[in-house]
């Protein structure tokens, strides 16, 4: 402490920890320690950012609380210490170098919406970047996908190969400019830029948008990876992009130029548009209007679609009056194509034209899906926009890895206070994707100074997740942890909801497949967990599946086990029976009293199947979920009574559901009466399981519960009876929030055997 004329001079260090690098947070202190009469530095090392900030104590006292309340967009401040340390007498408040420590990391800014400065920059004829399809500038564009490593610096990243032009060096130094330190910064003159055949530039853009009018399908190169783009109101051509791609009824999705565009096509309310308009630019599902422009093969069958607006300049500059398809590019079951030479090779048959780009994609990075819930967002694919934003956890963590699920794959790195989740990589079932997810790991690994100490998976024998993480904890000699399924997805749960992680809960775990501890195929799962140990309270009844796989892509199949196991007759006016021919008929009751190749289930989402199919709404499926899908479409906004809900047994649920059919009541009252009936199922056994526990918190996970209408009423019931009940808000409730709750499983096991 010194004095001075003017009064007492103070020195005080800042650490902080958060998002804090890559989001002008530097270029933030240092305008605001001018502003405030300081002197010092501020840096970035590979935890966080260190300010030393020298002058009077009223003025350290005010940048303190501005430093908290006037952060740049897309900054966030997960900690900050400040301690005093003796003043050096500077005479002016520097940026100074990054500095790296091998074990040190901090949160990475995902990729981010263009800000409206660079929007009205970009639609400017007098700007130097005008029609520039790669303007960004502190409060927008590409970090995640950009990044190689950390400290955040242009070197580190993919746009290490375009040096600035003497204009862009200039804003980069400026301290007045909104691009000071902006890593990405670039133009015309100096940055990457795109191509279409032998065209450049706006004259690539201006024939894109021409070959779209025309009905032509066009591979674009985007942030985290290329899209598959045509008129999403031209039948013809998002026909020809379903045979091509082989995706006959799964939903595209659709991204329109503007709100009023949207509400063209969609209903969008208030929290429906907060979330179109928000910095991450997610793929929100929207009811469809009935007079849609959209083509009839964009999302058949479906009364929503998935629609969100442009995020990067290039799509700005791409979409027009028209909206587009914008399907991830990829042939079926693989990852998205990310490098130029790779589309060319692998996208050849299904794309007219290719409009590509020269900044390197270093993380692929597929668009994030969610819906509205109770006015907020319910995530149903995490990834552009949120990944690799961590979730805080309650207690530090030592150094975790865990691999996921089979489906909707992601991973989950923990460390210190924070869960780093990976964006979406896709179904573990080919080697391609197995080869993106070892590759999205390694990344991340890296960039988080990771060095896990422990390894944990599902317990399913037979997932490639599993047989990987196997693999890699003998290589590596680390501990290897397998937990069950649905106890990862009540873990996942309590860990978002920022509990501590020992919480006893009443976990309802409804999804179409997890492997139980008794070898059977679990799914309708009343759970009582306490922290690393669970008891399963209830289950849905078992029933016996004929051909496993086959039975989850026939729904009908999926129905006649229910009905044979209910006892009920094949009786041919039945939707699911007629769907079959007598000889075939004849095998599958042969297969299912010999008990040949069947997997008892007691899974929720296969019960929706067999309902779906039972009153004719769909007897194969094309993708996951589908028959769930279009039941719950059937019976959205309609109220029916319940069949008997008074036991977690389908079979009189079942003979109710025929007898409706039979009476002739329409399939979408029945629908509804069966959704009606599961959400007082909920209700009974979650009473039921109060009164043997005393515990008075449920928490609803597992892919069925994507299903608003379900969770909706669920929800309800349950608070009419004073529970307290807990949702998904930040993870997706199916599996691609699984890698959460197995980290959180083996932070709690970590714990234990290290008492």
């Amino acid at each position: 402490m010194t004095e001075c004329g003017m009064g007492v001079i103070l020195r005080r260090r800042f650490e902080i920890t958060g998002i804090v690098q890559g989001v002008g947070f530097r270029p933030f202190i240092y305008n605001l320690a001018r502003e405030y009469a300081l002197t010092g530095a501020v840096w970035n090392h590979t935890s966080g950012v260190t300010i030393e900030a020298e002058g009077e104590t009223e003025a350290l006292n005010h940048f303190a609380q501005a430093v908290m309340e006037r952060l740049p967009p897309l900054a966030l401040i997960d900690g900050i210490i400040s301690v005093e340390i003796a003043p050096t007498g500077d005479t002016s408040f520097i940026i100074l170098a990054s500095e790296s420590a091998a074990f040190e990391s901090t949160p990475v800014s995902p990729d981010m919406a263009t800000c409206d400065d660079c929007l009205r920059e970009l639609n400017n004829p007098a700007d130097r970047r005008y029609g520039y399809p790669f303007i960004n500038c502190t409060n927008c564009g590409p970090r995640f996908t950009i990044i190689r490593n950390l400290p955040y610096d242009r070197p580190a990243t993919t746009m290490a190969a375009f040096p600035m032009c003497l204009a862009c060096e200039a804003e980069y130094h400026d301290p007045s400019n909104r691009r000071f330190h902006a890593q990405p910064n670039a133009c015309p003159v100096c940055g990457p830029n795109v191509a279409l055949e032998d065209l450049t530039g706006t004259a690539a853009i201006k024939r894109t948008r021409a070959l779209l009018a025309q009905g032509a399908i066009v591979a674009v190169k985007g942030i985290g990876g290329f899209h598959l783009a045509c008129d999403a109101t031209n039948n013809a051509a998002v026909h020809l992009l379903r045979e091509r791609k082989n995706r006959f009824e799964q939903p595209f999705a659709v991204m329109t130029r503007d709100l009023a565009a949207v509400r063209r096509i969609a209903e969008v309310d208030d929290e429906e548009s907060h979330l179109l308009l928000s910095r991450q630019r997610p793929i929100v599902l929207l009811r469809k209007l009935s007079e849609s422009p959209l083509a009839e093969f964009v999302a058949p069958g479906n009364g929503y679609v998935g629609v969100m607006l442009p995020y990067s300049p290039l799509h700005h500059l791409l979409v027009g009056e028209n909206p587009l398809v914008m399907t991830s590019a990829n042939p079926s079951g693989q990852p998205i194509v990310r490098e130029n030479a790779e589309a060319c090779q692998r996208l050849s048959h299904l794309a007219d034209a290719f409009l590509t780009h020269n900044r390197d994609i270093e993380v692929v990075c597929d668009d994030s899906v969610v819906r509205t819930f109770e006015g907020r967002e319910m995530p149903l694919r995490r990834s552009r926009g949120y990944a690799p934003m961590p979730v805080r956890l309650p207690p530090e963590s030592p150094s975790i890895l865990a691999v996921g699920a089979e489906l909707k794959s992601t991973f989950c790195i923990a460390k210190g206070h924070f869960a780093y989740l990976s964006q979406h990589i896709g179904d573990m079932g080919t080697l391609e994707t197995q080869r993106a997810f070892e590759r999205a790991l390694d990344h991340m690994l890296r960039l988080f100074r990771v060095e896990p100490v422990r390894v944990v998976c599902d317990l399913h024998p037979g997932y490639h997740s599993a047989h990987w993480a196997a693999e890699y904890a003998q290589r590596k000699g680390l501990e290897l942890q397998a937990v069950q399924h649905h106890h990862a997805h009540v873990a996942s749960l309590i860990a978002e909801s920022a509990l501590p992680l020992e919480t006893p809960i009443i976990g309802i775990a409804f999804d179409g497949t997890g492997y139980g501890t008794d070898g059977a195929i679990w799914g309708g799962e009343v759970l009582i967990v306490r922290g690393n140990t669970f008891e399963r309270f209830a289950h849905l009844g078992y029933v016996p599946m004929a051909g496993g796989d086959a039975s989850v892509r026939t729904p009908a199949r999926t129905a006649l086990s229910y009905l044979r196991a209910a006892g009920i007759p094949w009786d041919t006016d039945l939707p699911c029976v007629a769907a079959f021919t007598p000889s075939d008929l004849k095998l599958l009751e042969r297969q299912l009293e010999r008990n040949l190749n069947c997997l008892e289930t007691s899974s929720m989402g296969r019960l929706f199947d067999a309902v779906s199919a039972l009153i004719g709404v769909r007897q194969r499926v094309s993708y996951e979920g589908q028959a769930a899908i279009e039941l719950e479409s059937l019976c959205e906004g309609r109220r029916a009574h319940p069949y008997s809900a008074a036991t977690l047994d389908p079979a009189p649920l079942l003979q109710a559901v025929i007898e409706d059919l039979r009476a002739g009541m329409p399939r979408e009252q029945i629908a509804a009466a069966f959704h009606e009936t599961i959400a007082q199922w909920i209700v009974n056994i979650s009473r039921q399981a109060r009164e043997n526990t005393g515990l008075n918190r449920v928490g609803l996970t597992g892919g069925v519960f994507q299903n608003l209408t379900l969770l909706r009423r669920a929800v309800e019931l349950l608070r009419t009876q004073a529970f307290e009940v807990l949702t998904h808000r930040i993870v997706p409730a199916n599996d691609g929030g699984l890698a959460l709750g197995q980290a959180a499983l083996a932070i709690l096991a970590h714990g234990r055997d290290t008492l």
